[in-house]
C-alpha cells in the first residue's frame, strides 16, 4: 500500500531557491520559505519541473514527456504551553505522455497516450501535551482530492475523480512501574472514500460512482529497560463493503553489550482493492474486479544489529506469506485474487562506516525468494519484478567548500510479463547503476552543483517493453539564506 502524509514538516528559518537542467530537456526550479517565532511558525514551497523525455518504446519514436507543478504549506501556533493547533496542505498538477496500445490491434506501439493529473490534500490538528506529559493526544481531520483525465492523440477517453476523508484521534499514557517505562496509545480512524470513472469512447458503458467507509480501533502497549524493548499492538478494521479484521503486532529488541542488539518482530496487516482495481477502466486494455477481496499477510523477521564508534551494521532475516494476493488475469485486461498464499523470504545485510565528515561509505545487500500459485494451474511461479539479487554501496562527504557522492546499484536478473498476446514470461537482464554528484560553495548560500545519472550508460528495462534513460548529466544552482529561530 501507499501512504500521502499531509503533516508536513517545519523547514528551516529563511529563503532558499535552487534550479537545474540537464539531458533529455530536463528543467526544474524550486523555492521555499520560513519564519518562526516563539509560540507559531510559517513556511511553505513551489516546486516546477519538465521533460522532453525519451521514446520509451523503440527509441526512435515521439518522445514522451512530463511537466508538474506543486506547492506545499505549513503553520502551527502555540495557543498555550501544551496546546497547539496546526494546519498543512499541498496541491499537485501534471501531464504526462506515455507510449500505449494499438486501438484496432490492441498491440503495444509508439501512441500519443497522455495523462492529466491533479491533487490537492490538507490536513488540520489540534495536539495536547508533549512526548514528556504523562498524557498526550492529539484530534486531526484530512481531506484528499484528486482527478486524472486520459487523452489519445489529444482526444479525451476517460476520467476518474476520487476523495478521501479523514477523521482520527489518538490518546498517550505514560508511567512507570520499578525499571520499566511503560506506554499505552488507544487510537480510532474514521475514513470515508469516494470514485468517479466516466468514460467518453463507450457511450458512458464503464461508468461508476462508487463510495466505501473505513474504520478502525488501535490498542498499543510499549515497555523499555536499559537492555529491553518491547511493544504489543492489536488493530480492528471495520469495513461496510468487506469483512472485519483484526491483526496483531509484536516485537522486541534486546541489548546484548559491546554495540550488539537482536531484534524480532510478528506482524500481521490488512489492504482493501483500490477503487481502480474493484472499478477502474482503461481504454482497451484494463477492467476493473468488482468481486475482489482484500488482501493480507502475516510475516516474521529477526535481525542481530551493531552500532559502535563509526560502524553501524545489521543482518536481517524475514518471512512474510501474502493472502488473496491481487494479480492480473490470464489476459492482463483485469485483476483477481490468487488462489492460495504468496511466499516472500529473504536476508538484507548493511553497512555504514563513517570516517568523519570527509567520508561516510554505506553498503547493502539484499537477496530475495517471491512466488505465489499461478491462477490456472496451481504449481508456484517465481513473482514477476523482484530480483532475487540487488545491492548497492555509496559514499559521501564533504572537504573545505567541496561536498561529494557517489553510488553504484546493481539489479538481478528478474522476470516479467508481455502485456499482449501470447502474455508469455519473458527474463529481464541483470544491470549495474552508477550516479555522482559534486557541489562547490562560492560563498555561503550560494553553491554551484553537477550531477550524472546512469554513467555507465546500461541498456536495461525494469518494465518488459519500455525502455529507460540512458547517459544524463544535470548542473543547477543553489541559493539558500538560512537563519536560526529566535
Amino acid at each position: 500500500g501507499g501512504v500521502i502524509a499531509v503533516n508536513g514538516l517545519a523547514d528551516a528559518p529563511g529563503e532558499s531557491a535552487a534550479a537545474e537542467g540537464g539531458s533529455f530537456g530536463f528543467a526544474r526550479a524550486t523555492a521555499s520559505a520560513a519564519m518562526t517565532g516563539d509560540n507559531a511558525s510559517l513556511s511553505g514551497a513551489l516546486g516546477w519541473q519538465r521533460a522532453t523525455g525519451i521514446d520509451s518504446f523503440t527509441g526512435h519514436g515521439d518522445k514522451d514527456g512530463y511537466r508538474n507543478l506543486s506547492g506545499r504549506f505549513r503553520g502551527s501556533v502555540t495557543v498555550t504551553p501544551g496546546v497547539e493547533l496546526g494546519a498543512s496542505a499541498l496541491l499537485l498538477t501534471e501531464r504526462s505522455e506515455f507510449d500505449g496500445f494499438d486501438p484496432v490491434s490492441f498491440a503495444h506501439t509508439d501512441t500519443l497516450d497522455s495523462s492529466r493529473n491533479r491533487l490537492a490534500a490538507g490536513r488540520a490538528w489540534l495536539k495536547l501535551g508533549n512526548e514528556t506529559a504523562s498524557w498526550s493526544g492529539q484530534v486531526s481531520a484530512s481531506l484528499l482530492g484528486s482527478s486524472n483525465r486520459n487523452d489519445l492523440a489529444g482526444l479525451q477517453q476517460n476520467r476518474t475523480a476520487g476523495s478521501r476523508r479523514n477523521i482520527d484521534a489518538q490518546l498517550e499514557h505514560r508511567f512507570s512501574t520499578g525499571l520499566v517505562a511503560h506506554t499505552v496509545i488507544a487510537a480510532a480512524d474514521l475514513e470515508r472514500e469516494a470514485f468517479h470513472a466516466h468514460d467518453t469512447i463507450y457511450g458512458g458503458l464503464s461508468d461508476q460512482d462508487r463510495t466505501r467507509d473505513h474504520r478502525a480501533l488501535t490498542l498499543e502497549w510499549r515497555g523499555e529497560t536499559k537492555a529491553l524493548v518491547g511493544d504489543v499492538a492489536v488493530r480492528r478494521d471495520l469495513f461496510n463493503r468487506f469483512k472485519d479484521a483484526t491483526s496483531l503486532r509484536a516485537s522486541v529488541l534486546a541489548s546484548l553489550g559491546g554495540g550488539f542488539a537482536v531484534t524480532g518482530a510478528y506482524a500481521e496487516g490488512i489492504a482493501q482493492p483500490t477503487f481502480f482495481d474493484l472499478y477502474g477502466f482503461f481504454p482497451n486494455n484494463f477492467l476493473g474486479n468488482p468481486s475482489l477481496k482484500p488482501e493480507s499477510s502475516r510475516g516474521f523477521e529477526a535481525s542481530l544489529r551493531y552500532r559502535r564508534g563509526v560502524i553501524d551494521a545489521s543482518l536481517t532475516a524475514y518471512r512474510q506469506r501474502l493472502f488473496d494476493e491481487i494479480v492480473n488475469d490470464a489476459t492482463f485486461t483485469s485483476v483477481l485474487n490468487a488462489p492460495g498464499n504468496s511466499r516472500r523470504s529473504g536476508i538484507e545485510a548493511t553497512i555504514d562506516w563513517r570516517l568523519g565528515d570527509k567520508l561516510r561509505v554505506s553498503a547493502n545487500y539484499a537477496y530475495l525468494q517471491a512466488t505465489r500459485p499461478d491462477s490456472v494451474s496451481g504449481r508456484r511461479l517465481t513473482e514477476t519484478r523482484r530480483p532475487k539479487h540487488s545491492g548497492s554501496i555509496m559514499l559521501d562527504g564533504a572537504s573545505g567548500r567541496f561536498t561529494y557522492g557517489a553510488s553504484l546499484a546493481f539489479v538481478g536478473t528478474h522476470l516479467d510479463n508481455r502485456d499482449t498476446y501470447p502474455f508469455a514470461r519473458v527474463a529481464l537482464g541483470s544491470y549495474w547503476l552508477a550516479d555522482a554528484r559534486v557541489a562547490y560553495a562560492l560563498r555561503p548560500g550560494v553553491e554551484v552543483f553537477v550531477r550524472g545519472a546512469n554513467l555507465l550508460n546500461q541498456r536495461y528495462e525494469d518494465v518488459f517493453g519500455y525502455r529507460t534513460e540512458p547517459r544524463a548529466a544535470y548542473v543547477g544552482i543553489r541559493l539558500a539564506d538560512r537563519r536560526s529561530s529566535p
